[in-house]
């Protein structure tokens, strides 16, 4: 298991444009991917690879989150994942 906290850069945060470019880079990998933030109340943590969880975690730009890999693949997915959010998620 690999994980790395990053910061929500782009001005929108994950609404469904980049929440889908997120969720399709996930799929590319055959690890487990889980997305963590943490909340004034709870922990929050959602499926990579779902658009539906991603978006119901309302993770807005500024938000810390951190991206956790499980699996074969999970350096590569991590570097990807980290590398997409610094990125600005295509915006």
């Amino acid at each position: 298991m690999v994980s790395e906290k990053v910061i929500i850069k782009n001005p929108t945060g994950l609404h469904l444009r980049p929440a889908g470019l997120f969720c399709k880079t996930a799929m590319q990998y055959g690890c487990k991917i889980t997305v963590e933030k943490k909340n004034k109340h709870e922990d929050v943590t959602a499926n990579a690879k779902s658009v539906l969880s991603v978006l119901g975690a309302c993770i807005k730009s500024g938000d810390e989150i951190r991206i956790v890999c499980e699996g074969e693949d999970e350096e590569s997915a991590l570097e990807e994942m980290v590398h997409i959010v610094e990125d600005g998620l295509g915006e």
